[in-house]
């Protein structure tokens, strides 16, 4: 199959529904109160825009947005599994290919503009050894660790390992080799740390 400008992945099944324990039992998760948070976000790619150079293989593992999934999804019209995933490498915001997993070397390529950030341990303070203050809303995530190279990333003036800051509510999770990353947008990033 040669598309134009799509990445088709061919996935089992749209949200993970089942959890396994450390005994082997699998039990099933009920989804419908928690659908984002159960999301297939990679599939094995199957075709690869050929309008594109991408980088892309067949057999390489895609990363994608969760609107590919969500909503019953983006499915290939007479195609059953297989699912469309919208690519274009001069917008990003209109790119839901986030990043892919070479399937010879395991390296993580980011793809058209995504950025891929290791969340950032802030350092907690006690100000007292008796009182421990407790804090009943979170602190917005604002940053991140570069945690793989692409030349928008350097376009930008960051590199793998900069701690950079990004606005708030931009810290969308996406997990991959059970790594959790924040995917935000090259364009998006507002400082390096120095």
């Amino acid at each position: 199959m040669r598309t134009f400008d799509l990445f088709i992945v061919k996935l089992d099944k749209q949200l993970e529904d089942t959890l396994t324990t450390p005994g082997g039992l699998e039990l099933f998760i009920d989804t419908k109160f928690n659908e984002f948070e159960n999301r297939i976000q990679e599939g094995p790619v199957v075709a690869t825009p050929f309008k594109h150079d991408t980088g892309v293989e067949v057999g390489d593992t895609l990363y994608f947005h969760h609107l590919v999934v969500l909503n019953e999804g983006q499915v290939l019209t007479g195609e059953p599994n297989h699912y469309t995933v919208r690519f274009d490498p001069n917008h990003t915001i209109n790119n839901q290919a986030i990043a892919y997993k070479d399937q010879h070397t395991g390296d993580i390529h980011p793809l058209a503009g995504w950025s891929l950030l290791e969340p950032v341990e802030e350092e907690k303070v006690q100000e007292s050894d008796t009182i421990e203050l407790v804090k009943f809303s979170e602190v917005p995530v604002t940053k991140g660790r570069v945690a793989f190279t692409a030349p928008w990333i350097e376009d930008v003036g960051a590199k793998v390992g900069d701690v950079v800051g990004f606005q708030k509510n931009m810290d969308y999770r996406v997990t991959i080799d059970e790594k959790e990353y924040y995917r935000t947008r090259a364009e998006d990033l507002m400082y390096v740390e120095i």
